[in-house]
Order: structure tokens, then C-alpha cells, then sequence
């Protein structure tokens, strides 16, 4: 196992490219997305390895259901999928989305908006779903507080697919997050892009605006 002096305390995965990686295997668009469920339980195990204590992952947005109705089931039950798998897993779940919204799908309800604990809980996973950046901060206006306020400070943002954008992924707790971006599409997820990532992160300065 290899040894870093420094870990994020939280992390950001955007898992893009599931589209891509699709039609550059002759498939459909939507059929991406279900090549994507595995890959985030191996990220998961391996972050547990190396201590992580948080991270959110980016399910789908409001702004993804502009998408083509297959495609928008896909991800939808993409997302499911992995709920329901993690469900026998060792983290404490917490949903975040726009649950009046009829996007957000049914099964995920009781998961929704409060953390369910799974397991021994060893690491705290944040999953988007029907998120929408100004739904999150239109909470903080109407309430007081986000949507998204049991979500902690990120520290590094991970993104496959070679974009390198937020496209509205927290944008209160990533104010000072560092960014990395990995070419090769979700669904081709490895360890090492996860271990070059965190290895690309040591030499990150935490200044904080000081």
C-alpha cells in the first residue's frame, strides 16, 4: 500500500464521461451509466483503505434531466442500483436532492436529505440526486441554512472525462477545494488514477486565502 503525509479529509467525485465511454463502444448513450456502478464501489473500498472520512459523489443534476428520456432512466436507476448496493456496505448515506421535483425517484425518498447509517458507518458518502446548485442555495435564504448543510468543507475535487468544470457541484463547500482531473472516462476507472490523484495532492498548498 502506498503511504501519503497527507489525506482529504473529504472528497469530490464527479464520475463523468459515462456517455462517451458509451458510443465509443458502439452502445447506446444511457448504456454508460450502468458500467458506472462498480467503479464507484471500488472507489469507495479504496478510499476506506487510505482513511478517507468523506466524500460526495455526483449522482445526476436538475440540469441532466434536459437529457433524452433513456438516458434519463438510465442514470436514474444507475442511481438506485448503487443505493441499494451500499446499502450492505460499512458508510453513513445521505441523499441530497430536490425531492418535490418529480426527478427524484421514489425508492430514494427514505434516504433523502438525512444520513442512514450501514455497517460499521467507516466513512460518511454524500450521492446527488436531482441536485440543483440554486435549489441548495435557495435553502440557505428560505432557511437559513443549505440543503446540502450536513455536507463538510471539500478538499479535493476528482473528475473523470477530462472536463474541467464544477457544473454546479457544491459551490459553498468546494470554495477552496483543489481540482483534478483524470482524461479517461468513469466506467474506465483504476486505483491508480485515484492514487495519482491523491499523489498530486501533497504538493497542494492549504492556504485557505491566508
Amino acid at each position: 500500500m502506498e503511504t501519503f503525509r497527507r489525506i482529504p479529509t473529504h472528497i469530490g467525485i464527479i464520475p463523468d464521461g459515462n456517455r462517451r465511454w458509451a458510443q465509443q463502444r458502439g452502445y447506446a448513450k444511457g448504456d454508460g451509466y450502468g458500467y458506472g456502478v462498480a467503479p464507484g464501489f471500488e472507489l469507495y473500498r479504496t478510499m476506506i483503505e487510505y482513511g478517507v472520512k468523506e466524500a460526495t459523489f455526483y449522482g445526476f443534476t436538475k440540469d441532466n434531466n434536459k437529457r433524452a428520456v433513456d438516458q434519463r432512466e438510465a442514470f436514474t436507476k444507475a442511481c438506485v442500483d448503487a443505493v441499494g448496493l451500499l446499502s450492505g456496505k460499512d458508510a453513513n448515506l445521505l441523499v441530497v436532492g430536490n425531492t418535490d421535483s418529480p426527478a427524484f425517484p421514489q425508492k430514494l425518498k427514505p434516504y433523502a436529505n438525512h444520513r442512514v447509517h450501514f455497517g460499521r458507518g467507516l466513512i460518511d458518502l454524500n450521492f446527488f440526486v436531482n441536485y440543483d446548485w440554486e435549489w441548495d442555495l435557495k435553502n440557505l435564504e428560505e432557511h437559513k441554512q443549505l440543503a446540502s448543510h450536513d455536507i463538510s468543507r471539500v478538499d479535493l475535487i476528482i473528475r473523470w472525462g477530462g472536463r474541467r468544470r464544477l457544473s454546479g457541484f457544491l459551490p459553498v463547500q468546494s470554495v477552496y477545494a483543489d481540482f483534478y482531473t483524470i482524461d479517461d472516462y468513469w466506467p474506465d476507472y483504476q486505483k491508480s488514477q485515484f492514487l495519482n490523484a491523491l499523489s498530486w495532492y501533497q504538493d497542494c498548498d492549504v492556504t485557505l486565502g491566508g
